[in-house]
């Protein structure tokens, strides 16, 4: 019977204790689009990714250009004179598969300067979040942009306008006209 009673009267006190909880969430996405470096940045990596594929697809031409002189010519070719072109076109291929590697591999050119260009804004915008629930006493914020599926959300607790705020941004000011008509607190 106690524990029965002692039971009971935990399950209610969790149960008044998560009610107490307060949850909001805020669309990282929908903020850094409203951040004028963040579009900056974004040009940036992309002229860059630009630049360096047209450096890797001149690196390909090259390639190709010398296995088909290589196949033109093979027939009249001595052995020696193959294979010294083989190993031209061999040593070719790896420089450009290591090319690749450096620029758009999982650490390379690309992933550093994105790390080095988004990192310190998206730091910017999870301390912003971080002292918004510290300050009003938030338990839990969702972020509504990433993998996570919220089925429902009521507009009243998407705090992403309010971070904008917080980080000194005017909300809508440079999102697509389609958000700002979905953005009415």
């Amino acid at each position: 019977m106690k524990k029965g009673l002692l039971a009971i009267l935990l399950l209610f006190g969790i149960g008044i204790g998560a009610q107490a909880q307060k949850f909001a969430y805020v669309d990282t996405q929908y903020i850094l689009d409203n951040i004028p470096e963040y579009k900056m940045s974004q040009n940036q990596l992309d002229d860059l990714s630009k630049k360096w594929q047209t450096e890797i697809e001149d690196k390909i031409g090259e390639i190709d250009r010398l296995f088909k002189a290589y196949q033109t010519d093979a027939v009249l070719l001595p052995e020696d004179i193959k294979k010294q072109r083989e190993d031209e076109i061999f040593q070719k291929e790896k420089s450009l598969r290591e090319l690749k590697k450096q620029r758009f591999g999982k650490d390379g050119d690309l992933f550093k300067k994105r790390q080095e260009l988004i990192k310190p804004l998206q730091d910017n915008i999870f301390n912003a979040i971080k002292t918004m629930a510290d300050q009003r006493g938030y338990a839990i914020i969702f972020d509504r942009s990433g993998s996570l599926s919220i089925l429902y959300a009521n507009e009243r607790y998407d705090k992403s306008d309010e971070i904008l705020e917080d980080l000194g941004y005017s909300p809508g000011s440079s999102s697509s006209p389609k958000e700002n008509s979905t953005r009415k607190r």
